[in-house]
């Protein structure tokens, strides 16, 4: 019996002093792991910050790009027809769009969406336009009666999205 004593006398300082020992390494572990997470983070925000607002300009940009009034001053030449220039109109807007997908990785499926409802109002502006023509209309026609609809139009989408990419984007400052 008394060799379980001393037994235990040296066993239970020794345990005590090796979980503490596995409080102190484990807590340690913990801090270093956090510490390198915050690291982590910061080197992350550093690259991807710089990313995230060159997108939004990027898609600012786009929706610049595709307004109606800057897409048919851009896009007509004189002397084109009205289907001509309704292709163009068409296939610079898809042009610009599929350009710009990419972008999307870096902004909310929200502002993504309203991105994408301001390229098809505008799709949607040229081609009522053109339907609303005759067939023989010239581009000038075309060009005309897009700026008019353009000024009926009561929900711009190009606005609300390019709002909500100026709101992401001012998160950051």
């Amino acid at each position: 019996m008394a060799y379980f004593i001393d037994l235990l006398k040296i066993i239970l300082p020794a345990g005590v002093a090796i979980y503490g020992m596995y409080i102190i390494t484990v807590s340690f572990l913990k801090k270093e792991w956090k510490h390198k997470q915050l690291d982590l983070k910061t080197k992350n925000t550093e690259i991807i910050l710089p990313l995230r607002i060159q997108a939004g300009e990027r898609l600012c940009l786009l929706l610049e790009r595709i307004a109606p009034n800057n897409l048919v001053r851009r896009i007509n030449q004189g002397g084109m027809s009205a289907a001509e220039l309704h292709i163009q109109l068409i296939a610079e807007v898809r042009e610009e769009f599929n350009h710009n997908l990419s972008q999307q990785i870096y902004f909310t499926d929200e502002t993504w969406e309203s991105i994408q409802r301001a390229v098809e109002q505008v799709i949607t502006l040229i081609n009522r336009a053109y339907q609303d023509l005759p067939k023989e209309a010239i581009g000038l026609d075309l060009a005309k009666r897009i700026f008019q609809l353009s000024m009926e139009l009561h929900n711009d989408a190009l606005a609300e999205a390019r709002g909500k990419v100026k709101s992401e984007i001012r998160v950051y400052f």
